[in-house]
């Protein structure tokens, strides 16, 4: 049976882990929300080709599309450890998938060994050498983005979007920006990209219906113009506009008051039942 002084012992520790991770959220690197590299997504403009899916899988060192598929069919339809971006074709308009590079990503902040990384730059990077493979980051995004290399069974990996991290170190821009011959996407600073989706949606009432990615989860790399509902195009709803890691640390931060007063309060039952016992 476990000892009131042990109990109280665990408490404090408990409560001394949980306020130091704080620590590590607040530590984190935030790319600067006007600055930071971002890309306008057009969805009016796009055609459907793939050329963005077929140039992100090269890219990323695995086979190309077969030729006959490049163009106005299906695709794969989803999100998969080779497939990091995708043109979704479910809904009225082809809508672009891939990690949405929050400003404040919830995926970086659980993981707890620091794997994934959210540079200055904007991308967020992950980095496999480190990975544990504890798929907290596959719970936390709240895009369902992260996928994990279940045919591994050894060395097991995460795979998303990186943003094209190398290509914007080298001054380029990421691979599908510059495959897509529409002009659908648009790379940028975050700033500037933002007001010229303003000046587009309102000078174009008529083409341009929704914005998306200013605001929600505090904000993300990935902005999106829309000539339909959103709900309509498969976003997610309902998601906040504050960052989840802020959300998170409001409830996490009251558990150490909340161990250490039912440390203190079942102390006092033992204390209370042991004088009863003996007297």
């Amino acid at each position: 049976m476990i000892s009131r002084r042990r109990f109280l012992q665990t408490s404090a520790t408990g409560a001394l882990m949980l306020a130091g991770a704080r620590c590590g959220v607040a530590g984190e690197t935030k790319a600067d929300p006007v600055t930071g590299a971002a890309v306008l997504v057009d969805l009016t403009r796009c055609i459907g080709c793939r050329a963005c899916e077929n140039a992100c899988r090269i890219r990323a060192g695995f086979p190309g599309l077969p030729s006959a598929t490049i163009g106005y069919g299906a695709g794969d339809g989803k999100l998969t450890f080779q497939t990091r971006t995708f043109v979704d074709k479910t809904h009225p308009t082809p809508v672009k998938r891939q990690c949405m590079h929050c400003l404040e990503p919830a995926c970086a902040s659980v993981c707890p060994v620091a794997a994934l990384e959210k540079t200055a730059a904007g991308p967020v990077v992950y980095h496999e050498n480190v990975c544990i493979g504890c798929r907290y980051c596959l719970l936390a995004c709240p895009f369902t983005v992260p996928k994990y290399e279940w045919d591994n069974a050894l060395t097991p990996r995460v795979a998303k979007c990186d943003f094209c991290a190398d290509r914007q170190t080298a001054g380029q821009s990421p691979a599908c920006v510059a495959a897509c011959p529409t002009g659908t996407l648009k790379f940028g600073r975050r700033g500037e990209l933002l007001q010229e989706a303003k000046a587009r949606l309102g000078s174009q009432p008529h083409r341009y219906t929704a914005l998306y990615g200013e605001e929600i989860v505090a904000g993300t790399s990935w902005i999106y113009l829309a000539d339909a509902p959103l709900e309509e195009l498969g976003f997610p709803k309902d998601l906040p506009k504050e960052s989840l890691p802020n959300l998170t640390w409001k409830v996490i931060s009251k558990l150490p008051f909340v161990v250490i007063g039912m440390g203190l309060l079942l102390g006092f039952v033992v204390r209370w039942r042991t004088r009863e016992q003996h007297s």
